[in-house]
């Protein structure tokens, strides 16, 4: 049986803890990605930045964590100067999303990271630290797998809601002990139905990035092959 470096779950598991043990609450207005909400922090963003000197409202991470959580908005530095409160759906207030912003050099730009997943993963890590090991079902990419959940106690394939439709995404795992969400059914719904303009070698989640509030966090790049299929992107 193949087994996935303990090391790396354990490693990659404090990297997701500051991220996922969010409050729990079933309230609707917590769980939806309204639009007015993140143009209110945008705008409070952007008139911190000006006060500021071009300083952005964000909490440090470590340079090497996931691009799309690296920078988390810190409302602490804009309630209640440019924001009276913090969202309903936000982490801090009870909901599942986390405030982040993406381009910070060029065009600072508020998105959420939907934090349901950054807790299944961590729940899979616990269990694979359990058992000593990640236990492997199949090789899907080089270095990518999917995961055997019968030898890890589950009765079922373990999936997270999609934030871009109503599909349930499955999870894989790379030999260092990561552990990934999967979005080639929402990229491959984007290429069959848009048709945008991408070619092999190029890293297209920003096609998910560009087009919905919520990001595709917790994710290995794609691109695609000589028939458009969604493809993992392996750097050689």
């Amino acid at each position: 049986m193949k087994r996935i470096s303990l090391a790396g779950i354990i490693l990659s598991s404090l990297l997701l803890l500051s991220g996922c043990m969010y409050p729990d609450s079933a309230k609707t207005e917590n769980q939806q990605a309204y639009e007015d909400q993140l143009l209110t922090v945008q705008n409070a963003v952007e008139q911190y930045q000006e006060a500021s000197g071009g300083l952005l409202p964000i909490k440090t991470r470590e340079q090497d964590v996931d691009q799309y959580i690296k920078y988390p908005i810190s409302f602490e530095r804009i309630i209640p100067l440019y924001l009276d409160k913090i969202p309903s759906n936000a982490y801090e207030n009870g909901g599942i999303f986390q405030y982040v912003l993406t381009d910070v050099e060029e065009n600072p730009t508020v998105k959420l990271i939907d934090l349901r997943t950054a807790e299944k993963i961590r729940e899979l890590k616990l269990k694979m630290g359990i058992n000593g090991y990640g236990p492997i079902d199949r090789q899907i990419a080089e270095n990518v797998y999917t995961l055997n959940y019968e030898v890890m106690g589950y009765k079922e394939e373990q999936t997270v809601p999609s934030p871009y439709s109503d599909v349930n995404l499955p999870l894989i795992a790379t030999g260092d002990g990561n552990v990934y969400i999967d979005y080639s059914i929402d990229l491959n719904r984007i290429l069959n139905e848009e048709k945008p303009n991408v070619k092999p070698g190029d890293d297209i989640r920003f096609l998910l990035e560009d087009k919905y509030p919520v990001l595709p966090a917790y994710s290995l790049p794609y691109t695609v092959n000589e028939k458009n299929e969604p493809v993992f992107l392996i750097k050689k």
